[in-house]
């Protein structure tokens, strides 16, 4: 696994977002784990006092989603997740059409 231990990395526990220094040093200690043992989530969710840890994307960051309750399901390809929804009157006045020629 390559160096995961830059900016731009965080760490969410049950849906909520740990500090950034926090979230840097268990990305480190992730990737030293999965240097050591190539796809064992559930291992190193164990050797951190969770019942399950994924990687995500949320909006293009790299995420490790953690539980404490969640099953550990199998390594696969990272979820994309979007980190704030957008507001639904945002989203609709992009999507709504304006009449032409009127003004």
């Amino acid at each position: 696994m390559s160096d995961t231990t830059g900016g731009g990395l965080g760490v969410v526990v049950d849906g909520v977002p740990l500090p950034a220094a926090d979230a840097r040093a268990l990305w480190r200690r992730f990737s030293d784990w999965m240097n050591d043992h190539a796809g064992d989530l559930s291992g190193f969710a164990a050797a951190e006092g969770f019942a399950s840890v994924r990687p995500e994307l949320h909006d293009g960051v790299p995420v490790l989603a953690c539980s404490r309750t969640a099953p550990q399901t199998p390594y696969g390809p990272a979820a994309k997740r979007k980190s704030r929804p957008v507001a639904p009157s945002v989203k609709n006045e992009k999507s709504r059409k304006r009449p032409r020629g009127r003004g």
